[in-house]
């Protein structure tokens, strides 16, 4: 599994606690008395370290290779989950999954972002980053939602649309944008959970729901820490510095009042257990969807609109 910086501490001691453990199983050296001292170091340790991290910390879970996936979540959350493809205009986009299926026996829209795991999954999935063939397969699936009157669920994970030059020759920034305009018109619910990285309008194509929830150590963000360090500072590798300052993090935008729900994820990250991560979920999702079945279309439309529109109120002196 992919070790990140913070937890190398940990895995020194892990390691040791192994060692003795053999020691002891292999001869007749008892060194129970050790073992047990060094476990409850281990405990503490884990406590101090996960209970306290930085920024810089929570973007390398978000970011961890072996992070939960949309299609991850589809199974454990959903049944009869039927995946489609295309935007019948170009193509399909590996990118982005969506499809129906039934939570807790009702019909949902699913969509949401998809990275890979491995190398060759990560190009076919070209490393989650969205063409714009996404965002219209996204889109044609929840105006047909709305058609049903199926709520939509989002998932949201990566580090931003397409960059390259096909990408923008088909229309990136207009399908983006048209996929802004036209959530926020949607009259069905629509709950989006950032489970990994939200970054800039790639996530926020996504995004624009009656709820925002996001996984605890999850991030959103206009720009990723490299890229933000990079125009700050002309160096991207004063990216610790720059997550820092961002606010991009659960923690700072719960503050900031731009997300609804901190989802808790098991000790050390959601790749540690994605069941018990599927079970963190389920009920926040339960509870949003329950809160918005009692709104009317208007009311709907009524309370998206007053969520985007006090993000970022400020005063003039």
């Amino acid at each position: 599994m992919q070790l990140l910086d913070f937890e190398k501490p940990l895995v020194d001691l892990r390691n040791k606690i192994e060692e003795l453990k053999n020691i002891t199983e292999n001869s007749e050296i008892d060194l129970s008395g050790e073992i047990k001292t060094l476990e409850k170091r281990l405990a503490t340790l884990e406590d101090d370290i996960y209970e306290n991290l930085k920024p810089w910390d929570r973007v390398q879970i978000a970011r961890h290779q072996q992070r939960p996936t949309t299609l991850d979540y589809v199974e454990l959350l959903f049944e009869d989950f039927m995946e489609f493809h295309g935007d019948r205009y170009y193509g399909d986009d590996a990118a982005i999954v969506t499809g129906i299926g039934t939570f807790n026996g009702e019909p949902v829209t699913i969509v949401g972002h998809q990275r890979g795991k491995r190398t060759k999954e990560n190009i076919y999935r070209n490393f989650g980053m969205p063409h714009p063939e996404g965002y219209r397969k996204a889109l044609r699936h929840m105006k047909l939602a709305e058609k049903f009157h199926r709520p939509i669920i989002t998932f949201i994970d990566t580090k931003g649309a397409e960059p390259g030059k096909g990408a923008e020759e088909r229309g990136q920034s207009e399908a983006i944008a048209l996929n802004l305009k036209e959530m926020a018109g949607l009259t069905v619910p629509i709950i989006c959970i950032v489970t990994g990285e939200g970054g800039s309008g790639g996530a926020l194509a996504l995004g624009v729901g009656n709820y925002i929830h996001m996984l605890e150590n999850s991030t959103y963000s206009v720009i990723s820490p490299e890229g933000a360090a990079a125009i700050l500072w002309k160096d991207a590798t004063k990216a610790q510095k720059s997550a820092e300052s961002l606010k991009i993090t659960a923690q700072d935008l719960k503050e900031l009042n731009i997300l609804d729900e901190i989802i808790p994820e098991p000790k050390g990250g959601a790749h540690r257990d994605v069941e018990e991560q599927a079970n963190n979920i389920k009920p926040v999702i339960e509870k949003s969807l329950k809160e918005l079945k009692k709104l009317s279309e208007d009311e709907l439309l009524e309370q998206r609109w007053q969520k985007f529109k006090q993000i970022g109120i400020f005063k003039q002196s």
